[in-house]
């Protein structure tokens, strides 16, 4: 058999096939059930079934391929110690694996990280080095102090042994159903799809197995497209486990081949499917443990697939707490219940009522409107609808019959995420303004630069900072410039946080800018 230690050769699938066969994952790693969810079964005309790998005890399926690698090591590189770099569900795998093992572990995590990471990584006895502004100045520290220390780095996905220490996931989804028709997994790095795919292919290959991917961090689909991997130009944060800006090699390699299909999806259809997960098994996902369900449910939509044995792996569960918030609020548009518009009624008493009278006995879930002048008013309301796309646009079509004004902001991510909380009136006189979104890492200090670089030089003439309780900031503001200032973008360029230009966004248009 080919050495799976070397990530240098071309291995084959019998080769990863024998390799899962042969790893020690479950000296750590246990088997999680294989549980029906039995109200989404009924909804969708499909019996579903979720992986729940949010059962092992570090809340994650990476338990599994951190062990498959640690095992292997030799006693020499035993005595050295490993070293990973991870603000996450790696770290802690590589913790438990190493701490079970006598093995010491020292894990580079970013300076951004929240405590309650590192002292999750500290409680499975691991050591902890908060270096770098990002994930990748920690990895380059990690790839560092290795050579300096002769230590082992453990990388997140991109090897033979951790591909097939995940693939033993697979191996207990045969055992546990072995008439499943299909198999979704969470893509980030590949690891975990790369591992299911190849197995699943060598035994029982009749079974599909499809990847998802979160729409602002697809390096799998950039990858397929471009015919191998490609950087990302930024990548989303909502999903952190999945947050990759390049697919690794060999999982690419093995994607490309085993699996079958993937599908895209966005943060809203990630809420819907935490939602999902909490209301049929009482599992509390976090966004990227709950990607497969979100990918599943559109795949069902998109193919009309009926009457099949549907598996999704359930990849964890380390959520921080505040996130579910932000989850809260976008789940029922995520699920097609809830519709946004902007509508101009006429400025005169009973318009709301008639406006409610016309929507035939649906429930509005928001009202936001403020006064602007006695001819109209330009409201932004959400709406509960039961039967998705086709009641929304019933309900453009009754409106608009009725010589309302209307714009469907369901889709606009500028207005569930800033405009809704900061409607009250635009500006009293004309002003030239650029409006501008950011997003930083949520650490001491960077709300703080933010406004040391850019707002002490021009005018700030709208602000909005919300925090949903997660890893990195949403910022929307305003300033008082012309558009293409040059010394204006050679800030943004010392900023160094992601930003977009949202002047000509339509939403704002209606209840915020001229």
């Amino acid at each position: 058999m080919a050495n799976v230690n070397s990530s240098k050769q071309t291995l084959t699938g019998a080769d990863y096939l024998k390799a899962t066969l042969c790893s020690a994952v479950y000296d750590v790693a246990k088997v999680t059930p294989l549980e029906e969810m039995e109200k989404i079964s009924e909804r969708l005309g499909n019996r579903i079934f979720v992986k729940r790998e949010d059962r092992q005890i570090v809340h994650s399926f990476k338990i599994r391929g951190a062990q498959a690698m640690i095992a292997s090591l030799n006693e020499q590189q035993k005595k050295c110690g490993v070293i990973a770099a991870s603000a996450g569900n790696h770290a802690q795998g590589v913790a438990l694996s190493a701490t079970k093992l006598g093995i010491n572990s020292l894990i580079v995590m970013p300076l951004t990280t929240p405590d309650i990471k590192v002292e999750a990584v500290k409680g499975f006895g691991g050591e902890v080095l908060l270096y770098g502004a990002n994930f990748d100045e920690a990895k380059n520290k990690a790839i560092e102090l290795a050579a300096e220390q002769n230590r082992t780095f453990i990388p997140p996905f991109d090897h033979p042994l951790v591909i097939a220490g995940q693939g033993s996931i697979a191996m207990e989804l045969l055992q546990q159903n072995a008439r499943l028709d299909r198999i979704f997994v969470p893509v980030g790095g590949g690891g975990l799809a790369a591992g299911v795919a190849v197995l699943i292919k060598q035994i029982m290959p009749s079974i599909k197995v499809i990847g998802v991917e979160a729409a602002d961090s697809a390096c799998l689909k950039a990858a397929l497209d471009a015919g191998h991997p490609v950087d990302l130009t930024r990548v989303g944060l909502f999903a952190e486990g999945v947050a990759v800006k390049r697919i690794g090699d060999e999982t690419f390699r093995l994607c490309q081949q085993y699996l079958d299909d993937i599908v895209i999806v966005d943060s809203d259809e990630i809420c819907a499917a935490v939602k999902d997960l909490f209301d049929d098994v009482r599992a509390v996902a976090e966004p990227s443990g709950a990607l497969a369900l979100a990918g599943m449910k559109k795949y069902i939509e998109q193919h009309n697939i009926r009457g099949e044995n549907l598996a999704h792996v359930l990849s964890g569960a380390n959520l921080n707490f505040h996130t579910l918030r932000y989850v809260s609020e976008r789940c029922e548009i995520g699920e097609k219940k809830e519709a946004l518009f902007a509508v101009t009624i006429p400025e005169q008493k009973g318009s709301f009522l008639k406006f409610c009278q016309l929507l035939g006995g649906r429930s509005v879930t928001e009202f936001n409107y403020r006064y602007h002048d006695d001819k109209s008013a330009c409201i932004f309301v959400g709406i509960r609808i039961a039967n998705g796309e086709a009641e929304k646009e019933e309900i453009i079509r009754e409106l608009t019959a009725d010589g309302y004004q209307i714009s469907d902001l369901s889709d606009d991510e500028m207005a569930k995420l800033h405009v809704r909380y900061m409607i009250g009136g635009k500006p009293c006189k004309p002003i030239k303004e650029q409006v501008y979104s950011f997003e930083f890492p949520e650490s001491q200090g960077a709300l703080l630069k933010f406004l040391q670089t850019l707002g002490t030089n021009w005018n700030i003439s709208l602000f909005h900072y919300r925090s949903h309780g997660t890893d990195y900031g949403r910022v929307l503001a305003a300033f008082e410039i012309e558009p293409n200032n040059q010394a204006f973008q050679s800030h943004l360029s010392e900023l160094n946080y992601d930003y977009h230009n949202e002047t000509e966004n339509p939403s704002l248009k209606f209840f915020l800018t001229n």
